[in-house]
């Protein structure tokens, strides 16, 4: 059996006493690119800041590579966290460093590495992410936002984690820049052996380079799978969801 990366079990979750996450269960195994999609207040970006530790829901069970994250003590985490990256939809760079230094802070951070090393692990991490050798001494607000989502996610993956988070990873970016950062995606998690949990609303994203999709709907999985698959659930947010795709005179049928 895959072993489970993710494992959310029987999650309830209320902010300012609103029910979001009513008794949630999902799991990730090693490998796959997942996309969770839901509608707006069903809680996607609540359920991950959950996962990586950032938010305590009010009952339940998360593991990640079968640690417990809810009781781990602040030290046990700092270790897990070393084992994922996170990209949040922002990018949440540090607009004061230039590129190169945003993307060495995880290894000034957590290793014993000479900075002038750190630098260069850094540049090799911008490259990985298809970015220039001119990028380095430049600050983000120097850069388009594709080329800022690419340095997060350079950021991401400077500890060389097993697992990364995508959080609405092509939002802001033109169709051609969120064409080429999925494609990128999906050729570091074959090329690294990443397992990949990415929340998103981008329909393209859905077609062209996941593996599952997981749906959260009144607090709780609606159903997971591959297009083709939820597209038998009788639901009409998620019958309205596809159509969309469908309405700018794309095939009906995804994979």
């Amino acid at each position: 059996m895959t072993e489970a990366v993710i494992d959310v079990r029987d999650l309830v979750t209320t902010l300012g006493g609103n029910s979001i996450h009513r008794d949630l269960n999902l799991s990730v195994a090693r490998g796959e690119v997942v996309a969770l999609i839901g509608g707006s207040g069903s809680g996607k970006s609540v359920l991950l800041r959950e996962i990586i530790g950032l938010l305590k829901p009010q009952a339940g069970r998360i593991e990640l590579f079968g640690q417990s994250v809810l009781d781990s003590t602040p030290e046990q985490m700092n270790l897990l966290r070393q084992r994922f990256g996170v990209l949040f939809q922002d990018g949440a760079l540090f607009s004061s460093m230039n590129v190169e230094d945003n993307v060495a802070t995880p290894l000034f951070e957590h290793t014993d590495l000479p900075h002038a090393t750190c630098r260069r692990l850094a540049r090799l991490k911008l490259a990985l992410a298809g970015l220039p050798p001119d990028a380095a001494k430049k600050r983000p607000s120097e850069l388009s936002g594709g080329m800022r989502k690419r340095v997060a996610l350079a950021r991401a993956l400077a500890l060389d984690p097993e697992l990364l988070f995508l959080d609405e990873p092509t939002s802001g970016l033109d169709p051609t820049s969120a064409r080429a950062f999925d494609a990128l995606i999906r050729l570091l998690a074959d090329s690294l052996g990443l397992t990949v949990f990415l929340v998103t609303h981008d329909l393209d994203t859905l077609f062209s380079i996941i593996d599952r999709i997981i749906v959260l709907s009144d607090g709780r999985v609606l159903g997971s799978g591959t297009v083709a698959e939820l597209k038998t659930i009788d639901d009409p947010w998620l019958r309205d969801y596809f159509a969309a795709r469908v309405s700018k005179g794309e095939p009906p049928h995804g994979n």
